[in-house]
């Protein structure tokens, strides 16, 4: 007997239809095509041109109201006639006037010191005291002898007038009148030496007092108090360096020499100025003292000696300073800056304003600089307007535009002229 048939399976499930899969990617079609059509509707005349696409001429950088075309900002400065000093430069070191080692003259202990380092000493001030008790007793002693031999003389002479009245009446030998003036000599010889003994014992001891031989500024002791100290020292007890009025030596090139002794010559005296290292500050004003006798083969220079009161105290010893020596002085001169001076292939030459604002470099013959100014003996004329500031942007016949040196250095200056690209203060 056959069992049943067994019912029949569930027909299967139809797959997905491939459309159903698509439907993101032709969503984001549809989104880029959307997209695509409002960009080009709506596109900037600035990119998309107008109705040819081309972009504008003043658009292109370098055309006419480009980049290219606007006027570089400058300072500008006029120029005037002026008095020009001539100077003479050249590097030099301050000496003092005077400078003076102390030194012990006598040996012995240090008892004190009396001077400040670092301070001003008069001629004549006490500087240190050495122990004086045994240049007193050698004092007592020479002051003694010279007592004793002093006596002996005053009897020698009182036996030389009795010898002589003896021999007056011929109760002695002349010989024996001879030999007591003699004695009487000897003694006067010998009274003499123990003067100059005394005189000696006494100038020992005051050199234990040691005082300043000229006024100055004193400098660091160079022993303390305690030690022994001797005339054979030669680092000696402190050094003292005269100030105010102090020098400066300085070399300048010898073809400037006749120039030089011709003004001394004449009675005139020459200006010198002292500068400190880097030329921005005056130190000291003085004149010219003397000129060396020899110039140095080697170098080619000639040394000078200048002369500062100081009373300031602005120079101090050693001291390194820039000199400038006036020579002469040349009236009403054009002047230019001496940083509107720039160097070419052919020499030296600045940017002249000219029209339309438009600069060219014209060529000039520098003369004797003073300061920040320079004498201009060709090509520049007083009235013309040349470039002090900006020159490192500009060439022949660039235009120009004038701003104030002190508007540039402003804050925020460079962050409006960068702003939209506008001109300063616009």
């Amino acid at each position: 007997m056959s069992s049943p048939s067994a019912p029949p399976s569930p027909p299967a499930s139809p797959p997905p239809s491939r459309p159903r899969r698509l439907w993101p990617y032709l969503v984001g079609v549809a989104v880029l095509a959307a997209g695509g059509g409002w960009y080009a509707t709506h596109r900037p005349a600035a990119e998309g041109g107008e109705a040819g696409g081309a972009k504008p001429a003043e658009g292109r950088r370098g055309g006419p109201g480009g980049r290219g075309e606007r006027p570089v900002p400058v300072t500008l400065e006029t120029l005037a006639t002026r008095d020009v000093r001539v100077m003479v430069p050249a590097l030099g070191s301050v000496v003092p006037r005077n400078q003076v080692t102390v030194r012990a003259r006598v040996d012995g202990p240090l008892l004190a010191v009396k001077f400040t380092e670092g301070q001003p000493v008069k001629a004549g001030e006490v500087l240190a005291l050495i122990d004086p008790e045994p240049f007193k007793a050698a004092l007592e002693a020479a002051r003694g002898q010279l007592a004793r031999d002093a006596a002996l003389l005053k009897n020698a002479k009182i036996d030389l007038e009795r010898y002589r009245g003896l021999l007056a009446q011929d109760s002695i030998a002349r010989q024996q009148v001879d030999t007591q003036a003699a004695l009487v000599r000897q003694y006067q010889g010998t009274l003499q030496a123990d003067e100059a003994a005394v005189r000696s014992a006494e100038l020992q001891l005051s050199y234990t007092t040691i005082r300043a031989p000229i006024a100055g500024r004193a400098g660091l002791r160079n022993v303390d108090p305690g030690n022994i100290v001797k005339a054979a020292d030669t680092a000696g007890l402190v050094t003292i360096a005269q100030q105010s009025p102090i020098t400066a030596v300085f070399a300048v090139p010898e073809d400037r020499l006749p120039a030089i002794m011709q003004r001394l010559r004449g009675g005139e005296g020459l200006k010198v100025e002292a500068w400190d290292r880097d030329m921005k500050r005056r130190l000291a004003e003085g004149r010219l003292l003397a000129v060396d006798s020899l110039i140095d083969a080697t170098t080619g220079t000639v040394k000078l000696k200048a002369e500062f009161a100081n009373r300031d105290g602005s120079l101090f010893p050693n001291q390194f300073v820039n000199v400038r020596l006036l020579l002469d002085t040349l009236s009403g001169v054009v002047a230019v800056p001496t940083a509107a001076l720039q160097q070419g292939a052919k020499g030296s030459f600045v940017y002249r304003l000219g029209e339309g604002g438009k600069v060219a470099a014209v060529a000039v013959t520098p003369g004797p600089t003073d300061g920040g100014l320079a004498a201009v003996e060709s090509g520049l004329a007083a009235g013309d307007r040349v470039v002090v500031d900006g020159l490192d942007k500009l060439k022949d016949g660039a235009l120009v535009e004038a701003v104030d040196a002190r508007a540039v250095d402003a804050p925020g200056r460079e962050r409006k002229r960068g702003g939209g690209g506008g001109r300063p203060g616009h």
